[in-house]
């Protein structure tokens, strides 16, 4: 029995030691062998791997992918003609040399974006001070980023270098400070309303001149209209003198005789007109007051 005993804890202590010295890489990690706090092996390669039991031997694992860091803080920077900007960065960056990485930087990937954090807003600072907010604005910019790239590399690259390799840098925000941007926009608002006002005056002075045209010419056809009405009323009148002209030459006893119905005419033309007239004495009832023998070719 105690024989059975012996064999099994032996049995679990050969597991624990054999589980202790297995290890798995994942493809997306390194494998960091330490052996009493020193590096003794890195291993890049995924898969089942052996190493001591603990506590000769432990592993650590860093990520090999590639990684992001973004800018945190929002403090201004000043440009060549003193202006204060805001600005937002990324960096894409990797672990190359765990080794390097370990011993210069760190243990974990918080570890290194913290202090290339530190570089890149420092790398930002020098060649924003150089340029102006047109050159940050304009398509310089790609020029500021890769000197930006050229200086982090330089940095995690010097005598002590960080196992690292920045993939790309990129400049996402130029803004100014609040008081600033608070200024501009009024400035831009009292620039607008400069130039909604200018137009309204344009317009209002064009459209006056307009409608003084448009008066102009309607004075014009009106007052040719009316000439013209009358040199045709003038026409009228000759014509219809030279028919009656015509007509009393012909035959004047007719022609009165005319004249008078129209007079009638023209003299009941409303219910309400009243006349006085004594018709025994007055020439305007003469054809009425004789009948027929008046009238014209009747005897």
């Amino acid at each position: 029995m105690q024989k059975a005993i012996v064999y099994v804890i032996s049995a679990v202590v050969a597991v624990l030691v054999a589980s202790s010295m297995l290890f798995v890489v994942d493809q997306r990690q390194f494998g960091v062998v330490y052996a009493f706090g020193q590096i003794t092996d890195v291993v890049t390669e995924p898969g089942l791997h052996v190493k001591l039991p603990v506590p000769f031997q432990n592993v650590n694992y860093i990520d090999k992918r590639l990684l992001t860091l973004d800018s945190t803080d929002s403090e201004p920077m000043l440009t060549a003609e003193k202006q204060r900007v805001v600005i937002d960065w990324y960096v894409r960056w990797r672990i190359t040399d765990p080794s390097n990485y370990i011993r210069n930087v760190g243990l974990t990937e918080l570890a290194g974006a913290t202090q290339l954090n530190r570089v890149v807003r420092n790398a930002f600072q020098e060649e924003i001070n150089k340029r102006t907010v047109k050159d940050l604005l304009s398509l310089k910019r790609e020029a500021l980023m890769s000197d930006v790239q050229k200086e982090v590399l330089n940095a995690v690259k010097s005598s002590k270098p960080w196992g690292v390799d920045i993939v790309d840098v990129r400049l996402t925000r130029v803004d100014y400070v609040e008081a600033i941007t608070e200024s501009v926009y009024r400035r831009m608002e009292a620039e607008r309303k400069r130039v909604a006002n200018e137009l309204r005056s344009t317009g209002g002075a064009e459209g006056e001149k307009i409608r003084a045209d448009a008066d102009r010419q309607r004075e014009i056809i009106i007052a040719n209209a009316y000439k013209e009405a009358q040199q045709i009323k003038g026409e009228g009148d000759a014509q219809a003198s030279r028919i009656y002209a015509e007509s009393f030459g012909k035959d004047p006893q007719f022609a009165q005789f005319y004249r008078s119905l129209e007079a009638y005419k023209a003299s009941f033309a409303s219910k309400s007109d009243v006349m006085v007239l004594d018709p025994s004495n007055t020439d305007f009832f003469k054809v009425m007051r004789n009948g027929a023998s008046s009238v014209p070719g009747k005897k």
